[in-house]
């Protein structure tokens, strides 16, 4: 038997959609794949999936990464209804909103004057579509006259989809399922049968996505599918039989509101976890156990953005200029020219290397080039800096006057940026949420809906950091928690094992949180018996603080005075960080 969908965290985030209820099941499609991710450049995860939501329909734009071989890449989306629509998504309208909406955790640094001589008291002295149709849907009662019966058949992009469905009055099998795909060339794993199963109880479809022949796994592009009254869903049942332990799941809406979680909970981070002296290094481990916090019970969300969608750069996802016409009938040396014209390629001096580097603006253009430009055995690094130098190797045959080069670029560049921008602007919303979540704890999946009530939430998130005269540092955290750290000293664990979560809740559809669980009184306790304990009473003594004529922490008898300077300005700030909700002490997110 064939293996279907290798483990790997490109089985975590996945598309799908029910039909709209007044009360929402737990019931939903799934997605999973062959293959194993590449490490994305901002988060690191090799998957993505962004629901566009209007009232009476939802577009779900999926973007998965793959190592392998080409035919044994394969997609299975369960769904409880045939999409209206089948387009190629756009991958720069994916980086861009997550580009846009990272956390960042920054640091202010501020440095106590320390000139006078005899004065007591703290101080320091220092101080990151086209769609296709292939027409007709297929054999309508599937391989040898019974199983499946094919809905829908298109191909979109490099993607041949089939939508397959248990006919009028039958009693589809997951064994049929699989005979199936045994006979249309997808690969297979046992283990997916129990689960696929239970959405075949559910009265589920399923969409079949492979790559079309010839098509090799650089065209992977996003696919765009558009369902009528649908909730978004993302379905973790399916993915279980290739996930790991403590997976990431990143998840984006553009809507009119706020999106929060309707089956999992929602979770603020005690932000007194995060490791600000250590670039939130920890930052997994913290959503990690926050989100297995008793109540939270490792099925629960924390939301890394909420806000305005025009955070959103639209400068990489489309631009005017771009013109697929005028590849026709052009002279193929001339093409890589045309490209960076159009702003679609550019080529920049490596210092480094000592030479030139070329390079596609956008993530499919390269692809193409390859494609249809780089004669077979020559280095496209090589031909991207001077095609006239090839001009004798390059197939004409293949490149056809430009014609299907010029069709591709349209079909899965320029359309779908140009889609991409009409999204932008009549979606004024974006939320971006993310969780971890092992096998065990896929059991349900995760259904979503919109809150007009509640506040935004940024993912800018600075921290102030005083440098004492005696060399300990003073920090103040953007909720105003004061935390002390000794010189040399790195962040304190303060609550030992406790109070990964400051709140869990549930979210409604209207109106303020559901608080299940807060720790907010005891991470006050925890924090000011810390400060004691190395001595920082909560005032500084030039300010009138009193520490019992006890010496200060990293402080010696003759001290030294003391005055806030002018603030050092913001110094670092990383990809993946700071998946919190928001950071005050009580907040509405």
């Amino acid at each position: 038997m064939k293996r279907l969908f290798a483990g790997s965290l490109m089985t975590v985030l996945t598309g799908a959609v029910m039909v709209a209820a007044p009360q929402p099941a737990e019931a939903c499609g799934g997605f999973f794949c062959d293959g194993g991710p590449q490490p994305m450049p901002v988060d690191q995860t090799g998957e993505d999936i962004l629901f566009v939501m209007d009232r009476e329909e939802i577009e779900v734009h999926i973007r998965v990464e793959y190592e392998g071989e080409a035919e044994n890449f394969a997609w299975l989306i369960p769904s409880s209804s045939v999409p209206t629509d089948f387009n190629v998504g756009s991958q720069a309208l994916i980086d861009a909103v997550k580009a846009a909406s990272v956390p960042t955790y920054g640091i202010t640094n501020t440095a106590d004057d320390c000139s006078l001589d005899d004065a007591e008291g703290f101080g320091s002295d220092s101080g990151d579509g086209a769609s296709d149709s292939a027409g007709g849907t297929g054999d309508p009662t599937g391989p040898g006259g019974g199983g499946p019966v094919v809905l829908a058949q298109e191909q979109v992009g490099a993607y041949e989809i089939t939508v397959i469905g248990e006919a009028e009055g039958g009693d589809l099998t997951a064994q049929q399922v699989f005979d199936w795909l045994e006979e249309n060339e997808y690969q297979q794993d046992e283990s997916a049968l129990p689960i696929i199963e239970e959405y075949l109880a559910e009265d589920h479809n399923f969409i079949a996505i492979k790559l079309t022949g010839g098509a090799d796994v650089d065209e992977l592009h996003p696919i765009a599918l558009k369902f009528d009254h649908v909730n978004p869903c993302v379905p973790l049942r399916l993915t279980r039989i290739a996930a790991v332990d403590d997976m990431d799941v990143r998840t984006y809406f553009l809507s009119d509101n706020r999106v929060v979680p309707s089956t999992y909970k929602h979770v603020l981070v005690n932000a007194l976890k995060i490791d600000w002296t250590g670039q939130a290094s920890n930052y997994k481990e913290v959503i990690t156990k926050a989100v297995d916090a008793e109540g939270a019970d490792g099925r629960a969300f924390v939301t890394e953005y909420a806000g305005p969608s025009d955070v959103v750069s639209t400068s990489s996802v489309f631009q005017a200029q771009w013109d697929a016409g005028a590849f026709r009938g052009l002279d193929p040396t001339l093409a890589v020219g045309t490209l960076m014209s159009q702003g679609l390629f550019a080529c920049e001096y490596d210092f480094n290397l000592d030479e030139d580097v070329c390079f596609g603006r956008h993530p499919l253009i390269e692809p193409l080039v390859n494609e249809f430009l780089v004669p077979e055995g020559v280095d496209p690094r090589d031909f991207y800096r001077n095609p006239e130098e090839y001009a004798d190797q390059i197939d004409l045959e293949v490149w056809a006057e430009g014609d299907l080069f010029s069709q591709r670029l349209l079909e899965r560049v320029i359309e779908p940026g140009q889609n991409a921008v009409d999204l932008l602007s009549t979606h004024d919303y974006l939320t971006r949420m993310y969780t971890t979540i092992s096998p065990s704890e896929m059991t349900a999946d995760p259904m979503f809906h919109m809150n007009p009530d509640l506040d935004d939430v940024d993912n800018i998130r600075t921290a102030t950091n005083r440098l004492l005269c005696n060399g300990d540092n003073l920090w103040t955290l953007p909720d105003g928690r004061e935390v002390y750290v000794p010189a040399g000293e790195s962040w304190p664990n303060i609550g030992g094992d406790d109070f990964w979560e400051e709140e869990v809740d549930e979210m409604p559809a209207a109106g303020a949180p559901m608080m299940l669980v807060n720790n907010t009184e005891e991470i006050e306790v925890a924090l000011r018996r810390y400060n004691t304990d190395v001595g920082y009473n909560g005032v500084p003594p030039e300010q009138g603080g009193d520490l019992d004529d006890s010496p200060q922490p990293g402080v010696d008898g003759d001290g030294c005075g003391c005055t806030t300077s002018s603030p050092a300005g913001a110094v670092w700030s990383m990809a993946f960080l700071f998946g919190i909700a928001a950071l005050r002490r009580r907040r509405s997110a």
